[in-house]
């Protein structure tokens, strides 16, 4: 990966100065570099769970990425603008949360950009990231902007289920290093599960980055 392959370079040039051995290089930069995995939300904002999700990760100070239903901003701008503002990425979960495959090609795109507008009215950025409902994509439904679909990795199906520690379980038996664990913020229950998930991974040594930063690399 890039940024490790930098870390690399730079420990390598400043601790060779030392005269130290590439032995001892290489054993204090795998120490430093901390796996990194992504945690990501469907289908809101709720206006009650949300905020209390984004509660959570600010004191735990992990940043997050939300993937946001366009009919469920009306009203909710303002944990929109949170989400922006405290660091989280905001991408494209269409308007009405449909399968857009299964739509004529210019319904499909008006899916995605209509939910991108109301996006850049209130953040002022553009949404560069679609996470297309139950991952059917197809490329040309980038609609005239470049877009880079995002599924998922770990999906414990937390919406079918009130069993918190079930979902945990899931996410933890299979997390490792690039995961992206895809959750949704519409429900009490997988709140509760994402920041017990969170903290667990923590304790693992995780860090937690938002999609840009694994699918990018």
């Amino acid at each position: 990966m890039k940024r490790r392959n930098i870390l690399i370079m730079i420990a390598a040039v400043v601790i060779l100065g030392l005269g130290l051995s590439w032995d001892r290089i290489s054993q204090a930069v795998t120490e430093d570099v901390k796996p990194r995995i992504a945690l990501t939300f469907d289908d809101g904002p709720h206006p009650v769970y949300t905020p209390k999700l984004l509660d959570g990760l600010k004191e735990r100070n992990v940043k997050a990425t939300f993937f946001v239903v366009g009919k469920n901003i009306e009203g909710r701008e303002d944990i929109i603008k949170r989400m922006d503002e405290e660091g989280h990425l905001i991408g494209n979960h269409t308007y009405d949360h449909v399968k857009i495959t299964g739509l004529p090609e210019e319904e499909a795109c008006a899916q995605i950009t209509k939910t991108s507008e109301l996006v850049k009215e209130i953040t002022g950025k553009n949404t560069e990231f679609v996470r297309p409902p139950f991952g059917a994509w197809d490329k040309k439904l980038e609609c005239g902007f470049e877009m880079f679909p995002v599924l998922w990795s770990i999906d414990p199906l937390d919406w079918t289920t009130k069993n918190v520690d079930a979902v945990v379980q899931k996410v933890l038996s299979r997390a490792e290093e690039n995961s992206i664990i895809l959750l949704h913020d519409y429900y009490d229950s997988s709140v509760e599960a994402a920041l017990k998930i969170v903290d667990a991974l923590l304790e693992r040594g995780f860090e937690f980055v938002t999609v840009d930063e694994l699918v990018l690399e």
